[in-house]
């Protein structure tokens, strides 16, 4: 099936501790169904300090559930994501305003 929040994404969060947090998708786990965002569901990770880089305590996002984004679409509002055909192309449209997400 087709990812309907995918890397690079303005999104929201609906529930959680982080609710009504935005950020941008980093990465996405399609199998787990979990998604990282920059400054959401953010933890403290005990580091070693090696010759490279620095140790200590250094926050990290964990990642968070796909149920709980939604896309932000051009007004900033959270929406949901349709698919439909335009030609021979299949793409991705916010169901609020009905403008395609992919340019």
């Amino acid at each position: 099936m087709a990812a309907k929040l995918r890397k690079g994404d303005k999104v929201v969060v609906l529930a959680g501790k982080d609710k009504g947090k935005e950020g941008t998708i980093a990465s996405v786990d399609p199998k787990a169904g979990k998604a990282v965002v920059d400054g959401v569901n953010m933890a403290i990770r005990h580091t070693r300090q090696s010759q490279t880089a620095q140790g200590g305590r250094l926050p990290k996002a964990l990642p968070i559930d796909l149920s709980n984004l939604a896309l932000l679409d051009a007004n900033g509002k959270a929406t949901r994501v349709g698919f439909r055909m335009e030609g021979d192309k299949k793409v991705r449209f916010a169901k609020t305003t009905g403008d395609v997400i992919d340019a």
